[in-house]
């Protein structure tokens, strides 16, 4: 997902801050002649933390920005509390955050820096408001020693924190993970995941995070979403989810190998 940005007003012209809830109807959405999304329906709550996962492929980050409002779906439509994400009167009635699956920080400005930039580019709020918000941002995820440091200093797992970080600043209605823990070890994986799943009772914050990591999703979801192909599968708890009888989903998440019969022989015969 490319680093696009989303203008909002200061957030003193915003008098509710309470969590939004993102409607999707009947949404599909393609690129040229190749389709992508297909007839997706979906209605994540206020406040919940809401993962799509799915194979490579199957169009997670295409959703994903179609509820940003980054890009505008072919047929159906989405609505944050009855709005449309894509229209400039939304963005500037509800504080949304993207968190890239990349980092997207600039190299050249330190972590402070990275933080402080979009709000004051655009007013978000005074000066001396937009340092309490960096520091108090880092201090949440514990990496306020960070704040002069530039992005080449910093480990991969480091950088994601900082990217949450810079979500933070914005005080969040919204916040959009795309693959969060991607690139990262299991252990720094975990911590990402403790880490959303902290920030929804701190912040009281819709969450809805696009990953491959199994254990994110089953463990600090409140209701799981998948892909495949571009078409919804299931949306239920992560306990159904791990329960399902449906083959498909089973074997997603529980994947076994077959030296014998591997699956990229499989995918071999069945394109002659």
């Amino acid at each position: 997902m490319s680093a696009a940005k989303l203008k909002t007003k200061p957030s003193a012209e915003r008098q509710d801050r309470s969590p939004v809830g993102i409607e999707v109807s009947s949404l599909s959405k393609g690129y040229d002649h190749q389709q992508v999304l297909f007839d997706i329906n979906l209605a994540i709550k206020p406040g919940e933390i809401f993962t799509i996962m799915g194979p490579s492929g199957s169009g997670k980050s295409v959703l994903l920005r179609q509820i940003a409002g980054l890009e505008s779906p072919d047929t159906g439509k989405v609505r944050i509390n009855g709005l449309d994400p894509a229209e400039p009167a939304t963005r500037d009635r509800f504080a949304l955050a993207l968190v890239f699956q990349a980092g997207a920080l600039f190299n050249s400005l330190t972590v402070y820096d990275n933080l402080a930039l979009y709000p004051m580019e655009h007013h978000i709020c005074p000066k001396s408001e937009i340092r309490d918000r960096v520091m108090h941002a880092l201090q949440i995820l514990s990496i306020e020693n960070t704040f002069n440091k530039l992005p080449a200093e910093l480990s991969g797992g480091m950088k994601k924190r900082v990217a949450i970080a810079r979500a933070l600043v914005m005080e969040p209605q919204l916040i959009l993970y795309d693959e969060p823990t991607s690139e990262l070890d299991p252990v720094m994986s975990a911590t990402i995941a403790e880490i959303i799943a902290t920030l929804k009772e701190q912040f009281t914050v819709t969450s809805i995070v696009v990953s491959h990591d199994r254990d994110l999703a089953l463990t600090v979801s409140d209701r799981v979403a998948i892909l495949r192909q571009g078409r919804l599968l299931a949306v239920d708890t992560p306990a159904a989810i791990r329960s399902t009888s449906d083959p498909v989903i089973r074997d997603f998440l529980n994947p076994q190998i077959d030296l014998r019969n591997p699956r990229f022989k499989q995918l071999e015969a069945s394109n002659e």
